[in-house]
């Protein structure tokens, strides 16, 4: 029994690296996500003199939305990589990314759950701004749906804490 049970623990042990494709295809997403950064920030430069100051801060509003994504994706990628695949052997950055070796999933979890927050914020003031084209109905909506996400994330750093100070 003990070497079928080594053979199943080495099988799960070794399927980790199952993970790294999907790392990969995130950072393939990454690069879409800065594409879609200089598409709208050329988009805005060709507008920009004609551009009032609601439409300068939409178009603001859009390129820290893409760039809290896009940040989100590093995070995710590097820590969950290091937390469930393998250490990061990088010895240069390594002092540039003093966080990495500290984001156990408890606190990635709470990362994600801010980074959602603030990405929602930013749609919800994006909405805001724009608040004579958009129904009620969606403001409405995106009103609950941000202070869902709001309370997950409070609920999230409330299990957190508790859970940390059982240990």
């Amino acid at each position: 029994m003990s070497r079928i049970e080594r053979l199943i623990e080495r099988t799960l042990f070794a399927s980790r690296w199952l993970l790294v494709p999907l790392y990969f295809g995130l950072a393939l997403f990454l690069v879409v996500i800065a594409l879609a950064f200089f598409r709208e920030l050329s988009h805005m430069a060709a507008s920009l003199p004609a551009a009032d100051s609601t439409a300068i801060i939409l178009y603001a509003l859009s390129l820290i939305d893409l760039t809290l994504v896009a940040g989100l994706l590093v995070m995710v990628m590097l820590s969950g990589y290091e937390n469930f695949v393998s250490k990061l052997e990088v010895v240069a950055a390594e002092r540039n990314l003093a966080w990495l070796g500290k984001l156990d999933a408890g606190s990635l979890k709470l990362k994600v759950a801010a980074a959602v927050v603030a990405i929602s914020s930013i749609n919800l003031l994006h909405a805001f701004m724009d608040v004579v084209d958009v129904p009620d109905d969606k403001l409405m909506w995106l009103v609950i749906i941000h202070l869902t996400f709001l309370a997950s994330a409070f609920v999230l750093a409330i299990m957190e804490r508790s859970m940390r100070a059982a240990h």
